[in-house]
This record gives structure tokens, C-alpha cells and sequence, in this order.
């Protein structure tokens, strides 16, 4: 069994940017090119309104695959795993200490770091919510098991609201979580 660590990139993203740059294709073909329908100064408003869409969502489209490509543990660039290994490189933790991953997503992070300092605690936490379904606590505990991890524990939680007592971790870690967090001032909530 090999751990799926999924990608910072949606796959359904990049599919939809696929067929949206598909559709636009044909529209531009056969309004624009073809202009089935049209004529004069019309023909070449919708000609100039399709083309400026196509390119706009190709522009995405290559930068999203280009994402998709780099943020992919199994890619070439291996970005993610590069900086969750990274970052995991700087977690020392104590015999019998604990390590606290807020947002651990797919459990890379947690993973890592519990690879790293094998008789300490490494606790993952995230919300698991609705605009990262493909996240969960089950494949969380899936990827601990596929790397041979047992010094870990899932729990879902929320990150601006942490249900522990103060100091009960040595090191806290987050990576791709930051940004997602919204309406309280940041500097206050770290």
C-alpha cells in the first residue's frame, strides 16, 4: 500500500478547466471562426469576446496542470514533498513530547515529522471540510499506516478555536493553512 497525500491542486479543478477550455473551442470555432449565424460588426464582437475567454481560461488551464504537475508528490518537481521533508526537518521533539499539526490535511506533515522523532506524539488537526473533501481523517490514518507510522493521532478540530490545555505541545506545526483562515486579524489568532 503507498500513501495518497493528494495534491494542493484539486484534480476536479483541472478537469473542469479542461472541458471549460474544450467548450470555449468550439464556441470560438464556430461563432468566431466560422459565424454560424452572424454577421458584420456582431460577428466580430462575439469573434474578440471568445477569443480574450479561450485564452484567459488556457492561461489558467497551463497554470493550473503546471500546479498540478509541481504540487504532486509523484510529479517530477515534487514540490509538496519538498517542503513538507523540509519543514519536518526542523521539528525537534523531546522522548515522550508531543507535536501538534494544525491543518494536516492529507497527514503529510504529521507523517513527516512523526517519522522524524519516533517516541514523541504527533497529533494532526483539521476541520476536514467541505472545499477539501478529498481530505479526511480516515485517509489521514491510511497514509500513517501505508508509511508504517504509529506515533500518530487524527483529530478534527478547528484551528482559530484549539481544544487544548496551554503548553501541552512542544512543537506546533502548519503548512498550506494559513491562507484559508479569514475574518479574525492573523497576527492576533498566531
Amino acid at each position: 500500500m503507498k500513501a495518497d497525500y493528494k495534491n494542493w491542486v484539486p484534480k476536479y479543478m483541472v478537469n473542469g478547466l479542461i472541458a471549460g477550455t474544450i467548450v470555449f473551442a468550439v464556441l470560438f470555432v464556430i461563432f468566431g471562426v466560422i459565424g454560424l449565424g452572424l454577421s458584420g460588426v456582431l460577428r466580430w464582437i462575439i469573434f474578440a469576446a471568445l477569443l480574450i475567454a479561450l485564452i484567459g481560461i488556457g492561461m489558467f488551464l497551463k497554470w493550473s496542470v503546471m500546479a498540478y504537475k509541481a504540487f504532486s508528490y509523484d510529479g517530477t518537481r515534487q514540490l509538496s514533498k519538498q517542503i513538507i521533508e523540509g519543514t519536518a526537518n526542523y521539528i525537534d521533539i523531546p522522548n515522550g513530547g508531543k507535536c501538534l499539526d494544525v491543518g494536516c490535511g492529507s497527514g503529510a506533515l504529521t507523517i513527516a515529522c512523526a517519522k522524524r522523532n519516533l517516541k514523541a506524539e504527533i497529533v494532526g488537526l483539521d476541520r476536514w471540510g467541505k472545499e477539501y473533501s478529498n481530505f479526511s481523517n480516515m485517509l489521514c490514518c491510511k497514509n500513517a499506516k501505508a508509511e508504517g507510522v504509529s506515533n500518530v493521532k487524527f483529530v478534527k478540530g478547528d484551528a482559530c478555536k484549539l481544544d487544548f490545555s496551554d503548553e501541552t505541545f512542544d512543537a506546533v506545526t502548519s503548512n498550506y493553512v494559513y491562507h484559508n483562515i479569514t475574518g479574525a486579524d492573523k497576527q492576533e489568532l498566531l
